[in-house]
């Protein structure tokens, strides 16, 4: 039997989510909470039950934008999400529910953002990848897996003497962001959906500040998921790239995950061929393909909403050139249809 999560069920929806192969942090119950007070997008989140047991999830979020388009997702706003079925009954309950709600709508595409290929007859974007690696318990081995040319930039940070906090709010993390994601051209989320995060997921939710003489430098945000921790929402001001600020950032991140016991540090996902793939290979992390599969619907292909497709390149570089508080005034506008 499939049904729609009401908040009573939360509980045992996360349960399933965290005993099931495959769950993520982008499964959890809580995701409808935050994109529903953060973007107002309807929310769909069904449930397969079997004899009074959980038997799959499929989170899914339906954003119908005049410019970016019409869609439903699993799971927007995040890397990873799909159904996860214990058995095959479930999981063709599942998609046929998710299929029948996307004709229902009237969306021009399903997507599910799977790490693993689950609709081979689906087309799928071979855009992203994720990038994971185990952790050693010992912090020092750690430091010592780094590529050569890469630890001499985080041994620089030490060097520099900078230093990391654990903030209790927002408004670092946001400064350094907002910057981060302007001087890329591509509009913020609101300030809002990031304090919605902290309040949601508490101490799942972590936001880690790097400071230079008490000036910011660098901030981000890193979930904490079983034994993974996520750094998903980070950046810097223009002196992070001097004092070596990020990768400072990510080895204080890695460095205080391996105590706190985490196995797993999760890069998150990055388009191929661009600056952060780069980045995250040159720290030693190995690509994954990421399996964004597509259901299309009204559409004719594969929609390219994404800042490599050529028709948005005006955009990009007149967005850099924006002052900093007017791209955060109007970004959240259209950053809340791009999940």
């Amino acid at each position: 039997m499939i049904k729609l999560l009401e908040p009573a069920q939360a509980e045992v929806w996360d349960n399933y989510v965290m005993a099931a192969a495959g769950g993520s942090f982008f499964h959890l119950a809580a995701w409808q909470q935050v994109i529903k007070r953060a973007f107002g997008h309807p929310t769909y989140y069904y449930y397969c039950e079997q004899d009074g047991q959980v038997t799959g999830v499929l989170p899914l979020t339906h954003i119908k934008s005049v410019l970016f388009g019409n869609s439903l997702v699993s799971n927007a706003f995040c890397v990873y999400g799909g159904i996860l079925a214990s058995n095959d009954q479930a999981f063709q309950a599942l998609q046929a529910q998710a299929q029948q709600l996307a004709r229902d709508l009237g969306v021009d595409c399903l997507e599910m953002r799977n790490r693993q290929q689950a609709h081979p007859d689906w087309p799928h974007k071979e855009l992203y990848v994720t990038f994971r690696k185990e952790l050693d318990p010992d912090v020092e081995k750690n430091l010592n897996a780094i590529p050569r040319k890469q630890r001499a930039m985080v041994r620089a940070g030490i060097k520099a003497g900078l230093g990391s906090v654990i903030d209790d709010n927002v408004d670092r993390l946001y400064a350094a962001y907002s910057e981060s994601v302007r001087n890329l051209g591509t509009p913020v989320f609101p300030k809002k959906y990031f304090q919605i995060l902290k309040d949601v997921f508490g101490k799942d939710c972590e936001i880690l500040t790097v400071e230079h003489e008490g000036r910011l430098i660098a901030s981000v945000m890193s979930f904490y998921f079983m034994d993974e921790v996520l750094p998903y929402y980070g950046g810097g001001v223009d002196a992070a790239r001097d004092l070596k600020g990020n990768d400072f950032m990510y080895w204080e991140v890695m460095r205080r995950a391996v105590e706190k016991g985490c196995k797993i540090f999760d890069y998150g996902r990055s388009k191929i061929g661009t600056g952060s793939y780069r980045f995250k290979k040159h720290w030693g992390f190995e690509p994954e393909p990421l399996f964004y599969e597509i259901d299309l619907v009204a559409a004719k292909q594969i929609p390219e909403i994404n800042p490599l497709n050529p028709k948005y390149q005006l955009f990009i570089a007149a967005w850099k050139k924006l002052p900093l508080p007017i791209s955060q005034l109007i970004g959240p506008w259209l950053a809340k249809d791009l999940g």
